[in-house]
């Protein structure tokens, strides 16, 4: 099965590959020659995922899937959020994004957090939605090489190392994409 994954982001793909059988085929947004830039206005996860499954479903008619993650901090009243890839302004980059949240987590002792992701598939004619949930602490520095975002401040409960201190494997195990995305393809090995 040939599947879009509304994305132009590398690590993504990398991740959703390491994580499907080899009988679904992910290809990305570039992959289809869509070299638009779909723009996120929804102020949730769930619309987010929509709209970009929306966006390559109409105008592709593929089957395909989008997702969009947030870190959700308990001390920022849930903050960065569905605002994560963007915290420190439009064009920042993941250390300018991870350089403010622990600046603003400077002086807080609650260090829990969440990751959430939601995964929106079209299939067919139909809408599904999928959720994972990974539950964790922001550390107060930066730990490990791997990964991406804020994975080298983010450690999941139970762990002594954070994502990026975490083999893709580690990580895909016990991430928040790696859990919706389980839920994903449960769902896809059932309907195939």
């Amino acid at each position: 099965m040939k599947l879009v994954f509304a994305t132009n982001n590398r690590h993504k793909l990398e991740e959703i590959r390491a994580l499907v059988s080899d009988s679904i085929h992910i290809v990305g947004l570039h992959d289809i020659g869509c070299h638009d830039e779909i723009e996120e206005t929804e102020t949730t996860l769930e619309g987010n995922a929509k709209i970009k499954s929306d966006y390559v479903h109409d105008k592709f008619d593929l089957n395909c899937f989008a997702d969009d993650t947030g870190l959700e901090v308990e001390a920022l009243e849930g903050a960065p959020g569905v605002y994560s890839a963007r915290y420190a302004g439009e064009n920042a980059s993941f250390q300018d994004n991870v350089d403010k949240l622990l600046d603003n987590l400077k002086d807080e002792d609650n260090r829990k957090a969440r990751f959430r992701t939601v995964i929106s598939l079209i299939l067919g004619e139909q809408q599904y939605f999928f959720e994972g949930i990974c539950e964790g602490e922001i550390t107060r520095e930066m730990h490990g090489e791997k990964g991406f975002g804020y994975d080298p401040i983010f450690r999941p409960l139970g762990s002594e190392l954070t994502f990026a201190e975490m083999s893709m494997d580690e990580k895909g195990r016990i991430s928040h994409r790696g859990k919706a995305t389980e839920k994903l393809i449960a769902f896809l090995n059932k309907h195939s």
